[in-house]
């Protein structure tokens, strides 16, 4: 009986920290959520060219939005188009080694707290839009940093809060293209835009305008991993 009630009392007291420490942190509409996503060839190439925060290797990047029922969703530009996608969906697609989602929650800094509002009404407005499968920044399709990018930067008043960068293809290791990327752009029947202005999850995840202020798990490449 007293080593029964001893596993008891552990496996209890296990579950009610974890509740607690989950407890802690309330994810926020207009939380950008960075995530390491595990799709193969494309997202090791993006991962292998940009890093992100304190050396994240995000390949991927959506927005915490309220639906219609007044839950948190995920407004984000994938293959199928801007779409909602739930939260549970959004969090359970790639996991670290302790199989926690692999993704990171980043906040708008206090001071710039006022952009959010229209930033979310922007990027609803964009919903059903087609996925910008070229990657280019004046067409009237969106990839997800792009989506994101856009919004914030409408919102204050056309200024952008992310950087554009020089967008490479190439495996640094080779100095060459990689060839998951030349197949793809061949297939599409155009030239790849090596150099040409764009932004990713990366990059974004390091903007001053942003606070880190949770990991629901840690991404590949983090340098305080515990």
């Amino acid at each position: 009986m007293n080593k029964l009630f001893i596993i008891l009392s552990v496996l209890f007291f296990s579950f009610s920290c974890t509740t607690k420490n989950n407890e802690k942190f309330n994810l926020k509409e207009g939380d950008i959520l960075f995530q390491d996503s595990d799709c193969g060839p494309f997202c090791e190439s993006i991962e292998k060219v940009t890093f992100g925060y304190k050396g994240s290797k995000f390949s991927h990047v959506g927005m915490v939005i309220y639906n219609d029922s007044n839950e948190l969703i995920v407004i984000e530009a994938i293959s199928e188009g801007v779409v909602k996608t739930s939260l549970h969906d959004f969090l359970n697609r790639s996991f670290d080694t302790k199989n926690n989602p692999k993704v990171v929650v980043g906040r708008l800094k206090e001071q710039h707290q006022n952009l959010l509002k229209k930033a979310i009404e922007f990027s609803k407005t964009k919903l059903g839009l087609a996925y910008d499968e070229v990657f280019d920044i004046t067409n009237n399709k969106y990839y997800c940093s792009e989506l994101i990018y856009d919004s914030f930067k409408f919102a204050n008043e056309n200024k952008p809060i992310f950087e554009l960068q020089k967008m490479t293809y190439k495996d640094p290791a080779t100095n060459k293209t990689f060839p998951i990327w030349d197949d793809y752009f061949k297939k599409l029947g155009v030239v790849i835009p090596e150099g040409k202005p764009g932004l990713n999850p990366g990059g974004m995840s390091k903007s001053n305008y942003l606070d880190i202020v949770h990991f629901y798990g840690k991404p590949e490449g983090y340098l305080n991993q515990e």
